[in-house]
């Protein structure tokens, strides 16, 4: 397993959830692995499950809405591991509770439009210049299917900040394809990670599995496989594609 074999790689948002199952089934895959977050005990652990099975990484913490912290972060992997290769711009999350729009608070749309595509936005603005001039490189972005699908019951500052991922994705890759990078995205659907195993209660589980023709929930696993594809040569003449990991609950053509 070495798809990605001495390729350095940065995940935000990887203490947990989708993006630590991305970290640790990149370190399987060869990639040398920044895990970035903000809690130490839980990234410690990621390093911990990265470290048994002989992958090398590092932890980086900032804040991925704040441009200097990401630099800081940039140099201090490219110091310890080297030219960053892959970034899956992960970190994120909803904000607001679902509800009318004019009952969704100012505060609550700009954060979450600045945790997700100002976060985005910072992380892709920092690693770029490197890659463009070392001429490779490979991006990936996290939207959801709630970018996909409106629905009454959304998070719509969420939905909204997540659509913009996948549009800035598309713009991006149009702009460094010629520089030998290449730009994709990932919009899952709803998936087990541990904060939704302990959130969605297990008959409200059962009703959401029906509403996939793939009779389950994802895993974050499922989306790690789905990122070790993008960000490997499998994929070498793919970019600007917005990838649907939805158990075929969204069908978009």
């Amino acid at each position: 397993m070495d798809a990605l074999k001495d390729k350095v790689a940065l995940i935000t948002g990887s203490s947990r959830g989708i993006g630590a199952g991305i970290a640790k089934l990149f370190a399987r895959e060869g990639a040398h692995v920044a895990v970035h977050g903000r809690d130490r005990a839980a990234l410690a652990a990621v390093e911990a499950d990265i470290r048994s099975v002989g992958g090398r990484v590092i932890s980086v913490m900032g804040d991925v809405t704040a441009f200097a912290d990401l630099e800081g972060m940039r140099r201090e992997i490219e110091n310890t591991l080297g030219p960053i290769d892959i970034v899956v711009a992960n970190a994120g999350g909803s904000f607001t509770v679902p509800g009318p729009i004019e009952d969704i608070s100012e505060d609550g749309w700009r954060a979450s439009v600045e945790g997700n595509l100002t976060a985005t936005f910072l992380t892709i603005k920092s690693v770029l210049p490197a890659m463009k001039q070392r001429k490779t490189g490979n991006i990936i972005t996290v939207s959801s299917s709630a970018a996909r699908r409106p629905h009454p019951n959304s998070p719509v500052p969420y939905s909204a900040a997540k659509a913009g991922v996948q549009i800035l994705t598309q713009h991006v890759a149009t702009q460094v394809g010629p520089f030998g990078i290449r730009v994709n995205c990932i919009a899952p659907e709803t998936i087990l990670t541990e904060r939704n195993r302990a959130r969605i209660p297990e008959a409200q589980q059962s009703q959401l599995v029906e509403l996939h023709p793939i009779r389950r929930l994802g895993v974050p696993d499922d989306v790690a496989r789905a990122a070790v594809f993008l960000a490997s040569e499998h994929s070498s003449w793919i970019t600007g594609m917005i990838l649907d990991v939805a158990g075929g609950a969204v069908m978009s053509t």
